[in-house]
């Protein structure tokens, strides 16, 4: 009998990618998702192109245009189907976003999310149920490490704890988290509680950046794939604070979504894993508009505004240890010149 699996955000960055793994491995796939990434942040941001692509390519996918927040319609999809899988990837995802409609973003990031885990627990309890939640979760904790300016990058000693990458470990209490990494956090924490509350099948992946030819980049999310239109099209990009050298870790979606599959395979109760590309693949802003200009041949405009944005991280690498501990089999196959060249080709591809 065919496998069924609940994707939302499906015509996302990450909740496309997820259909493409699992239509490709003749699951029937249903995606949820009603474009809100165009409310948020306008046109160019729509993943209406992608939602459109992902009909053409599949027979196994079906669409529901719906709104996760909407608990009458979300009961209807999941008493008509019984899914094996759910993946939560539906969000509202940007820090300046969030300070401008706070109860939009809490009612898309933390209800939506206890929408879900109440229709998962009362129609589908064995199901396996996959949060994409994110390092903002920490706040600006990671802001408190010892780190020293270099060259293009901020860095930290490589005698430091967390020289590897940040890990599970570090606290999310007492630090600036801004109200849309509040509500993730919300999210994050109902869903480690269905886990280890009514002992079901969850995890909550906590994402460093997650990149690939899908995302639909935007000013205020998508900072790589914004960065490669921006350059691609003769725009002007800004940076803001930190000169350019704050640091970030880079996966690709691929290699995350292969990440939920070891998951689903041999799942766990309430987990939490820390997922990004940790030393494997991480890149300074300033690294990227280098590696960018060189891979398109065009030179980058470049204003720098010296204000942070509020509660931004300065350098931030994950250790995926634990999920490596508890996944040996799993590993990268994309590192971060492979991420770079494939979202130049793509976009250069898209406007040809």
């Amino acid at each position: 009998m065919m496998q069924k699996v609940l994707i939302t955000g499906a015509a996302g960055l990450i909740g496309s990618e997820t259909v493409h793994y699992f239509c490709q491995r003749d699951f029937e796939v249903h995606g949820l998702d009603n474009d809100l990434r165009k409310y948020f942040f306008g046109p160019e941001a729509s993943t209406e192109w992608n939602r459109r692509r992902l009909e053409e390519m599949y027979r196994n996918y079906i669409h529901h245009a719906k709104d996760i927040r909407d608990s009458e319609v979300v009961a209807k999809i999941f008493q008509q189907h019984s899914f094996d899988l759910i993946v939560h990837t539906a969000a509202q995802p940007s820090h300046d976003w969030a300070a401008g409609d706070p109860f939009t973003d809490f009612s898309v990031n933390a209800t939506g999310t206890l929408v879900l885990l109440e229709h998962f627990r009362k129609y589908c309890p064995e199901a396996v149920f996959i949060f994409t939640s994110t390092n903002k979760v920490y706040g600006d904790r990671p802001n408190e490490l010892p780190l020293q300016e270099m060259e293009t990058r901020y860095e930290l000693p490589e005698d430091h704890t967390f020289y590897k990458g940040i890990d599970e470990s570090m606290s999310i209490d007492y630090c600036k988290h801004s109200l849309f990494g509040v509500s993730k956090a919300a999210a994050d924490l109902m869903v480690q509680e269905y886990g280890k509350y009514f002992n079901l099948k969850t995890a909550s992946f906590r994402g460093g950046c997650l990149t690939g030819p899908a995302h639909s980049g935007a000013e205020l999310h998508g900072f790589l794939a914004y960065l490669v239109k921006c350059v691609n099209e003769g725009r002007q990009y800004t940076i803001y604070g930190y000169k350019g050298k704050q640091v970030r870790d880079n996966i690709h979606s691929h290699d995350l979504v292969s990440c939920f599959d070891h998951f689903f395979k041999n799942p766990r109760c309430g987990e939490v894993y820390n997922i990004g590309g940790a030393r494997h693949s991480n890149i300074s802003m300033q690294e990227a508009i280098t590696a960018i200009e060189r891979l398109l041949g065009k030179q980058a405009i470049i204003k720098y505004d010296d204000n942070a944005r509020n509660g931004d991280h300065i350098w931030y690498i994950s250790d995926v240890s634990k999920f490596k501990s508890h996944y040996p089999d799993w590993d990268f196959e994309y590192s971060m010149d492979d991420i770079l060249e494939e979202m130049c080709r793509a976009i250069r591809d898209r406007n040809s």
